[in-house]
């Protein structure tokens, strides 16, 4: 194998190179017969190059070519020559060459594929992610792969630049509550206790900023024992990162700086900054979501006072018991069926509206629907909402919450339906005054909206215990697109305002020193105020290569059970294994098959 050592990849031989003697290494992604002339398209993944077996060539050459087939791994000599001009491939970065084999090596050879290897496999998911290692090699995760590597790089240089030091803190912690279930790994050593795995360095990077350290950050693996749903993994990779000495806005600029950053590195895209700010409430009342797709208008209006002088009696009541109406305008859509309708109501009902009230603006007015309850204030309901001939009027009438969601997903699907989201666009925005408590009807009880180390904002310290529903805290998300992109907060460093928040949510002082005992020591060594954020690295990549699915640019995901197909993961241990963790099995019953 050594004289057939590549010198040169598939993806950099040029016209400069005419003349040249060369070696490929690679995979054979097609192969073809042309009457005597044998043509072999070679890849790896820098690109393709084509490789020539002239009709003249030696018949042992001619015969080890005929033996070739798909993704057969193999070694090629041959003279760089110039392609003639009809032939040239201006498609391909190596479409004005081809080499004339005169060596041809096959080093591994490859069984009946699953699916084919093209620019993107259009295999099922499950099959795609049984045969991982074959899904990789097709353009399209390579480009995905690539970019994450220089994601991840832009990132690290970018910080490392603002004087950020990058600290690695512990996989194997102790279990404390953070939202999601931990998984757990038990102690060999000492018998009956378990570690936890990282739901995020939530806990070490404030004890770091304790430690003097103000400025870390890391590319933390986290892991969460969620149950299936969405697009969630138990293990996501997040840019973590938090400062000292800072307030929000501190934080705002680093994080915009480093997405200028890494989206002109490697993207060429320059982003607006500053990012816009948007309120909790004002990004509902507007956009029906505190994760607002901002590519595209179609904003929310509240109609109560109309709603109140209709003769909808359905909406009249909603406002009397303090409920809300939302309204939106889908401009040119008065031609919508009412299968088309119905499939609207269909995603309104999704966040628990009862229904999806609609009228049509027809030349003569407001038309079909439940345009006769509004027949003495159309004027006033076209003008409130700005709405034309031509428009659909959609409205939902609920709770607050209810009302902005149920119609922040009609609002979604039209963006989408409608055509109006510009490929290759990229609108950030930054969600800010969020609620710090969230009251758990089940349990009757306050719970805390983000996390328990959430600094509220100042206005709200004096009055905490009187009404927690009205505390607004001093954390902030970071949504791109549609996509919550990051979650932050500055955090509490005063060990009484700790103490007040743990008595809202009902941690006792016993409890509190149990789970965060560790924590809590350290803040009684003179903490400094800090604050921080953590960009998912999986969800970045995702938006800037286009794609819907983190499972896209993740090399080895999980499947929507948790559960990899390639290596068969989670699976049974030996029993010996389970004796020295001191480990007994408790299996449920199951079901028997009717």
């Amino acid at each position: 194998m050594e004289n057939m050592k590549r010198t040169a990849t598939c993806g950099e031989l040029n016209s400069s190179r005419v003349g040249e003697t060369v070696t490929l290494n690679g995979w054979v992604h097609r192969n073809r017969d042309h009457g005597g002339i044998l043509f072999i398209n070679l890849r790896d993944r820098y690109g393709i190059t084509q490789v020539v077996i002239d009709e003249d060539a030696s018949a042992p050459l001619k015969e080890k070519a005929k033996e070739l087939k798909f993704e057969y791994c193999i070694a090629v000599v041959g003279i760089v020559r110039r392609r003639p001009d009809e032939m040239v491939n201006k498609d391909m970065n190596t479409g004005e060459i081809e080499v004339a084999a005169s060596q041809i090596e096959i080093l591994t050879k490859c069984d009946v594929l699953p699916f084919m290897i093209d620019e993107k496999s259009d295999a099922k998911e499950d099959l795609r992610l049984k045969y991982r290692y074959l899904d990789l090699r097709s353009f399209s995760m390579q480009r995905k792969i690539r970019l994450r590597t220089d994601v991840t790089f832009a990132a690290r240089e970018f910080l490392i630049g603002k004087g950020f030091m990058e600290i690695e803190t512990p996989t194997m912690i102790k279990s404390t509550p953070e939202g999601a279930r931990d998984f757990l790994v038990p102690s060999r050593i000492h018998a009956g206790k378990f570690y936890a795995l990282p739901q995020s360095p939530q806990l070490y990077k404030q004890i770091l900023m304790v430690s003097g350290f103000d400025r870390y950050f890391q590319i933390a693996h986290c892991f969460r024992d969620e149950d299936a749903r969405g697009d969630r993994q138990p293990e996501h990779t997040q840019i973590d990162m938090e400062m000292s000495f800072v307030s929000k806005d501190d934080v705002f600029e680093v994080v915009e700086g480093m997405m200028s950053y890494i989206f002109d590195k490697t993207l060429g895209v320059k982003l607006e900054t500053p990012f816009q700010r948007l309120p909790y409430d004002d990004a509902l009342n507007r956009f029906g979501s505190d994760k607002p797709d901002l590519r595209f208008g179609l904003e929310m209006k509240t109609v109560d006072e109309l709603a109140s002088k209709s003769g909808f009696n359905a909406f009249k009541s909603v406002v009397a018991e303090g409920g809300c109406v939302k309204a939106l305008v889908a401009s040119g859509c008065s031609g919508y069926s009412r299968k088309q309708i119905s499939e609207l109501e269909d995603a309104a009902k999704v966040y628990g509206a009862k229904g999806l009230a609609w009228m049509k603006v027809g030349e003569s007015g407001i038309e079909g629907g439940v345009s006769k309850f509004f027949d003495g204030i159309a004027e006033e309901l076209l003008t409130s909402l700005g709405a034309q001939h031509g428009d659909l009027i959609l409205m939902v009438g609920d709770k607050w919450n209810v009302a902005c969601t149920s119609l922040g997903a009609v609002r979604s699907k039209l963006g989408k339906d409608l055509g109006l989201i510009e490929a290759g666009t990229f609108r950030f925005c930054w969600i800010v005054d969020f609620p710090l408590f969230e009251y758990n009807e089940e349990e009757q009880r306050w719970e805390a909206a983000h996390h328990m180390f959430t600094m509220p904002q100042e206005q709200y310290l004096d009055t905490l215990e009187e009404n927690p529903g009205a505390v607004k805290g001093d954390l902030y998300d970071l949504v791109c697109n549609g996509f919550e992109l990051a979650s932050g907060s500055i955090r509490i460093h005063d060990p009484e305002i700790q103490k007040r928040i743990f008595n809202i949510v009902g941690f006792s002082s016993e409890e509190a020193e149990n789970r965060f005992g560790f924590l809590l020591n350290a803040f009684r060594y003179g903490p400094p105020p800090h604050g921080g954020i953590a960009p998912g690295l999986d969800r970045l990549v995702m938006i800037m290569a286009g794609e819907n699915s983190i499972k896209e640019v993740i090399a080895f995901p999980k499947n929507n059970q948790a559960y990899s197909p390639m290596d068969d993961s989670p699976s049974l241990v030996d029993e010996d294994q389970l004796k020295m963790l001191h480990i007994k099995l408790d299996m449920p019953e199951k079901e028997e098959e009717s």
